[in-house]
């Protein structure tokens, strides 16, 4: 079926409702709008869905979603899972809470109970629940820290994680299969609930959820020591973690919280911020404003579902604020938590090991060196850091001690399988404390940190191509690339080239080939001479192509002339 033939099927079939009906009929003139909304089905892919809030096969709507679960519950089914139930949360986004009811009633029409939050909860706690409530699954209400015309359905697995293989292409094939959005199955809220297969979660699992965020404070007496003098600034722009983060710092002791009052309340629309992502510069500039006004030690951000952490800290001798990014945020806390961890304990375990994906800084293996940890590297999204610690818990071998990606994302301890801001903010919190009490901030801490191991320099550049034309050139850019590798990048010459699509790894010196022993994934990583890289991989979640570097300096000017040149050189070659 073609595009207007599937438009006038919407238009046509009784099964739609008018709302929707009267919104395509507002587009009749269009085509090429039109073709945006039906040329395709929104794609489910390895992590659920993703989209623009609107009527058509890719959008995101109540028909979208509710195909989507129905997909999920043909799969949970197949697997024999259905008497676990399915955990649902959902974000601040619009059509969240609609979106969250849909999936539920879909499942419980399928004989699967849904536990679902009372209100908004951030996607750690997600992640938490499922393993806390036994479920076989987790759904996700949330497009992250996406504009705010998106939203997204992110699906997990009875591990807490997000879907991996075998499960990830087995439930897209189930969706793929559910080809009449007439045949999914549904039922009213009130009739699940009636039947027992609906049911309202909230406080207990909370509660439950700090205790486990508390299990991994290392240094109480600190906070209480420098509780007066330490003052911190917090925005959740209008997302998910006021509640959370507020509640665990209040908990610990931390007097000195400024709440950034224009982005406290939950609003979809985002209104003082067009684009909700700690890694913008744009989202701090509310709380560094309330931080001066405050002479606040450090200034934390959270993104809308608030898994990911931003932050600034504050340089005593210039009194600017630094922004610490993904990698560098990332970076210290792995240094931080496992120092200490070591300096408590007097050892660490002897498998301990330190997780990271393949585009997140080089720093992390000149940190486990040190401390004669292993690294173990995974393909680049959280799920994999997941599965790495499932693995541990099925083959007993290895003890996770910490897991970061670059983009803004950690987890301290195992109580979730995905990103915790919330953990992460208190984590930070905590060694401003520390080091505070040393008479110390956490960017002298920073310092300290690069002159040990080295000055780490490492960036990304996001190039966005929307559309069908978009999607297009994406591709011809990664064929492009694969078919004449380059043999250089400015003053760094390529020694390797690593393609997970074919899983091979080619030495350039020796010709040499073995493989990555990942799986099969669209990304190619150039290895560089002095220690540098750069990777290459079309976003799993939006419309761009994502091109990462790094580089090594002897100073913090070196290693920022370093990366400036490289970045030119990238850009001269992806900017076109």
């Amino acid at each position: 079926m073609g595009y207007m033939e599937s438009y006038k099927e919407w238009l046509d079939n009784p099964y739609f409702d008018e709302d929707t009906k009267k919104e395509l009929r507002s587009i009749g003139g269009d085509e090429k709008e039109i073709k945006e909304r039906f040329y395709a089905d929104l794609e489910f892919g390895t992590a659920g869905l993703r989209g623009v809030i609107g009527a058509g096969t890719n959008r995101m709507n109540m028909y979208t979603v509710r195909k989507a679960t129905q997909g999920l519950a043909n799969y949970i089914i197949s697997q024999k899972g259905q008497e676990k139930g399915v955990a649902i949360a959902y974000d601040s986004r619009r059509m969240s809470p609609e979106f969250a009811d849909e999936a539920a009633c879909c499942l419980a029409a399928n004989g699967i109970k849904a536990f679902v939050f009372e209100s908004l909860r951030p996607t750690p706690e997600l992640s938490f629940a499922v393993r806390e409530l036994g479920c076989i699954s987790g759904i996700n209400i949330t497009a992250s820290h996406n504009p705010p015309e998106y939203n997204g359905y992110k699906v997990y697995w009875e591990d807490g994680a997000q879907i991996t293989p075998p499960h990830d292409s087995g439930i897209m094939d189930e969706v793929k299969k559910v080809a009449d959005y007439a045949s999914v199955k549904t039922m009213s809220r009130e009739d699940a609930e009636k039947a027992g297969l609906y049911e309202v979660i909230g406080a207990a699992v909370d509660d439950r959820y700090m205790e486990e965020l508390k299990k991994n404070v290392l240094h109480p007496k600190c906070i209480k020591e420098v509780e007066k003098d330490l003052r911190i600034v917090y925005t959740p722009l209008h997302g998910t973690g006021n509640i959370p983060v507020r509640r665990i710092l209040k908990e610990l002791g931390f007097t000195n919280v400024f709440v950034v009052p224009e982005q406290e309340l939950p609003d979809g629309e985002f209104p003082t911020v067009g684009y909700p992502n700690p890694e913008a510069e744009e989202a701090f500039e509310l709380a560094l404003k309330l931080a001066k006004e405050k002479d606040a030690d450090l200034v934390l951000a959270t993104d809308p579902d608030a898994d990911r952490l931003g932050v600034y800290v504050k340089d005593s001798k210039s009194g600017e604020y630094i922004c610490l990014t993904g990698n560098m945020s990332g970076s210290f806390l792995a240094d931080y938590e496992i120092g200490q961890r070591l300096a408590l304990n007097g050892s660490l375990p002897q498998d301990g090991m330190l997780v990271k994906t393949i585009v997140t800084t080089n720093l992390v293996d000149a940190i486990a060196s040190y401390y004669n940890i292993d690294v173990v590297e995974c393909l680049t999204g959280f799920k994999w850091i997941g599965k790495e610690i499932l693995k541990t818990e099925r083959t007993g071998k290895g003890t996770y001690l910490f897991g970061f990606e670059e983009s803004y994302g950690c987890l301290i301890g195992t109580h979730a399988r995905d990103k915790d801001g919330i953990v992460a903010s208190m984590a930070l919190c905590e060694a401003a404390a520390y080091y505070k009490k040393r008479g110390k901030t956490l960017w002298d801490a920073m310092i300290d940190m690069y002159e040990k191991y080295g000055y780490y320099k490492d960036d990304v550049i996001s190039i966005t191509h929307k559309g069908i034309e978009g999607l297009e050139k994406i591709k011809s850019t990664m064929e492009g690339l694969r078919a004449n590798p380059p043999e250089k990048f400015g003053d760094y010459e390529v020694t390797a080239v690593r393609d997970y699509e074919k899983d091979t790894i080619k030495d350039l010196r020796s010709g040499k080939v073995r493989t990555t022993g990942l799986p099969k994934s669209n990304v190619l990583y150039f290895e560089l001479t002095s220690d540098a890289w750069l990777c290459v991989r079309p976003s799993g979640t939006e419309p761009k192509i994502k091109i990462y570097f790094g580089v090594v300096g002897e100073s913090m000017e070196d290693a920022e002339s370093k990366s400036s040149s490289l970045m030119q050189v990238v850009k001269g070659l992806f900017d076109k």
